[in-house]
């Protein structure tokens, strides 16, 4: 499969930890970037965070110094370490894997809900 394939979301009550897992068909080593993203209840899909070629990352200001983004060439997967989650957190997650203009791919997505 091209298309990335996502994992881990659920349920966390707010100040837990969840970690993310975003499965490439191929080396991950030879994608543009890859990156996490999300789209809250009522609001526009957002950029949470992003791992470049290079392993240069970049978050989200909302998510920085919470959140992790890592990859393991290994296992084929880009992970998101989510901790001390907040309800605001709450969203569907999607994975996406950029190689150039014309291949540009996202996952299915996931549900992550922070709730007491």
């Amino acid at each position: 499969q091209v298309r990335p394939v996502e994992s881990g979301g659920g349920l966390v009550q707010p100040g837990g930890s969840l970690r993310l897992s975003c499965a490439a068909s191929g080396s991950i080593s030879s994608i543009t970037f890859m990156g996490w993203y999300r789209q809250a209840p009522g609001k526009q899909r957002e950029s949470v965070a992003q791992i470049n070629i290079s392993g240069i990352t970049s978050y989200a200001d909302s998510v920085k110094g919470r959140f992790t983004i890592s990859r393991d060439n290994v296992k084929r997967t880009v992970d998101l370490q989510m901790n001390s989650l907040k309800s605001e957190d709450t969203a569907v997650y999607y994975c996406r894997t950029y190689y150039s203009p014309g291949s540009d791919y996202w996952g299915q997505g996931t549900q992550v809900t922070v709730s007491s």
